[in-house]
Parts: C-alpha cells; structure tokens; sequence
C-alpha cells in the first residue's frame, strides 16, 4: 500500500499542463515554467532562432547539457515548447498558443487602477 501512496503523491506533484485543466491551475504551471532565468534563456534562444537543437541551446546559455535538459522537459511538460524527434537529436520550438491564458490573465491585472492608499506621515 505504501508504494500505491508514494505514486500517487509523485504524480500529483508532477505539474504538467494539460488542454481543459482549470484555469487557475494553467496559469501556475505557465508561471512555474517561466519562473527561473535559464528558462527564460532557453524561451530568447528559440525566439531568436525558431527551432533549435538540444545541445545548441546548452551551449548558447552556457550551461550543463543536463541541467538544460532539465529545464527543457520542464518546459515541455508546462507546454511552452515542442520537441520533434530528428534522429539522433530533438530539435525544440516555441507553441505560443500555451500563453494565452497567461497574457489574458497579465492584462487583467494590467487593466486595473492601482489603489490609491494615503500618503504615510498625515
């Protein structure tokens, strides 16, 4: 029974994006997944290039083969980008149809009037 707990805890932990999820929780896998500065290297650096490989993202944000690769599959598993197999590699592109729940929800918030709070000191 415990190892039936320990899966099910690892899955349910597992933040993956998937099409019809509640929209609260598509907008914090988005933000997770954006929410560290090599991410967001790997998200210039397809930007720049429109698909690119693997390796040459390691290589063009100056970090460990691995650890891209780790913040590849989180991107890939919150939807931000696709990774088509050309053997022996995975060539990486951007689907910017993941965002828009995100930037809908950012304009929200840039539409409202901030509050005014009285000056401090009267």
């Amino acid at each position: 029974m415990s190892v039936k707990l320990a899966t099910a805890r690892q899955s349910s932990s597992k933040k993956t994006l998937q099409r019809g999820s509640p929209l609260p929780q598509q907008l914090a896998v988005l933000a997770k997944a954006l929410g560290h500065p090599a991410r967001i290297q790997v998200i210039e650096t397809l930007l720049s290039r429109h698909s690119c490989i693997g390796c040459d993202i390691a290589d063009e944000i100056g970090l460990a083969a691995s650890t891209t690769s780790e913040h590849l599959r989180i991107l890939k598993e919150a939807g931000l980008i696709i990774g088509e197999i050309e053997r022996p590699r995975v060539c990486y592109s951007i689907d910017p149809t993941v965002v828009r729940p995100l930037i809908e929800f950012l304009r929200k918030i840039e539409a409202t009037t901030p509050p005014r709070f009285p000056e401090q000191g009267q």
